[in-house]
């Protein structure tokens, strides 16, 4: 008796939807499997920081005229959750797989360079956005925030998210060991978190520091999101906008190029 001829799977589309989803799920359930360090340990750091900016600012008003200080440094906080947290849960994934041998798997699924890309960034980024919401809903709890704009908070959260898992992504690819992941958060993510116009008004500075600080695509996350939460932004939101998705696309090309390339994930 002969055995059926296997045939080759054909899919539905150019894209393997099954697949990515899959893909998609693994890393969202590794994220949901961890949420309670994830988001409450996020959610601890955010009020901390809240609590120490506030009890140092001397009076009620903010670095803005008509809004307190709080309300000023609470859309910084968001952005900064959001940022280290979509950073954080594409880089980590991508590592442990490399370290244990189990990207190797991901190698031989039917998924594209591009959807393998997707599969971690877009679960990455989808824990960012949670976490972020989070903290804008705890902080909720301690300020008064408009939120004026709430699509426009919706764009800049997605954007934000996106181009920051995308560094975790590319983080992931070139690290070999743990060292070189804290490395790139010591000395890369949290500097742009915290050198961004998240705790001081940059009329503050001089005009070099000005243009400095301008130079830092997180300043741009930051203004717009006190814009959409506050009503008050330093630069328009189409320039923020276009800044953020020009970003965006460029890290995505070179992640799904060093995927191509097979860098440092094949032998």
């Amino acid at each position: 008796m002969s055995l059926p001829v296997p045939r080759v799977r054909r899919f539905p589309s150019a894209i393997n939807g099954r697949g990515l989803w899959t893909l998609f799920l693994r890393g969202f359930t590794r994220f949901l499997r961890f949420a309670v360090e994830g988001i409450g340990g996020t959610l601890v750091s955010a009020l901390l920081f809240l609590a120490v900016f506030v009890f140092a600012w001397a009076g009620d008003s903010g670095p803005v005229p008509g809004g307190s200080f709080p309300a000023f440094v609470a859309p910084g906080i968001v952005a900064f959750s959001l940022t280290l947290n979509a950073y954080g849960n594409a880089a980590f994934p991508l590592i442990f797989d490399k370290l244990e041998g189990m990207i190797g798997d991901m190698l031989m699924a039917p998924l594209t360079p591009g959807e393998l890309v997707a599969g971690y960034v877009l679960s990455a980024a989808a824990g960012g956005l949670i976490t972020g919401a989070a903290v804008l809903a705890a902080l909720s709890l301690f300020v008064a925030l408009p939120i004026p704009d709430p699509l426009l908070l919706l764009a800049y959260a997605v954007l934000g998210s996106l181009l920051f898992a995308l560094m975790g992504f590319i983080t992931g690819l070139w690290a070999e060991k743990w060292d070189r992941y804290s490395a790139v958060e010591t000395f890369l993510i949290l500097p742009l978190g915290l050198l961004s116009g998240t705790f001081f008004a940059i009329e503050t500075l001089p005009p070099l520091g000005q243009q400095i600080i301008q130079a830092n695509p997180v300043f741009y996350l930051v203004d717009g999101l006190r814009g959409a939460v506050i009503g008050y932004s330093d630069t328009s939101p189409g320039l923020g906008l276009t800044v953020l998705a020009g970003l965006t696309g460029l890290f995505w090309l070179i992640a799904w190029r060093l995927v191509v390339r097979g860098y440092k994930i094949k032998s």
